[in-house]
């Protein structure tokens, strides 16, 4: 064998199989065009079809982001983390109510309303200081509970009829 005929039969077989590829992907495009899947049987593809062409995957629409969150400081335009808590880093260390105050106001200011006043801080009220006795404990005697039971038996409302009684023998007089 001389080394162009190998390497002649290589490019054959080299073009050959390109050019069944880009058939393949060809048809696979024109059939998912017109809405025709490529045809397959049952079970997994095999690996070879996927580098072939064979299954050309539908593309999925990407993911749109979640907008920004800004931190609700007024004048403040730092996006917002939720490690601090929906602040800025530089807001972290403020009250939460504070905060809540401040998210209720952009909201009102949103939706057109007036700014709800701030809240004041209800005074706590002061507690007496209780004198704590110690309380003295004592033992209790707690025997067993008396009940009180009733000895006498009801008499009846209507009286019942006698039962007949075995005559009276009287001894002999002696």
């Amino acid at each position: 064998m001389n080394i162009k005929t190998l390497v002649s039969d290589f490019a054959a077989q080299l073009s050959a199989l390109i050019h069944s590829q880009a058939t393949d992907r060809a048809r696979t495009a024109v059939m998912s065009a017109f809405g025709v899947g490529p045809h397959r049987g049952p079970g997994r593809p095999p690996k070879m079809a996927a580098a072939k062409g064979m299954v050309v995957a539908v593309a999925k629409k990407p993911r749109k982001k979640a907008p920004r969150q800004l931190c609700p400081v007024p004048g403040c335009k730092n996006p917002a983390a939720p490690i601090f808590g929906m602040v800025c880093a530089k807001h972290k260390d403020l009250p939460k109510t504070k905060i809540k105050a401040f998210r209720e106001a952009r909201r009102a200011k949103k939706l057109g309303l007036p700014a709800p006043k701030a809240s004041k801080r209800k005074a706590a009220k002061k507690t007496v200081a209780k004198k704590t006795v110690a309380k003295k404990t004592v033992a209790k005697k707690t025997g067993p509970k008396k009940v009180v039971r009733k000895t006498a038996p009801k008499e009846p409302s209507k009286p019942m009829a006698a039962a007949p009684s075995a005559p009276a023998t009287t001894p002999p007089a002696a």
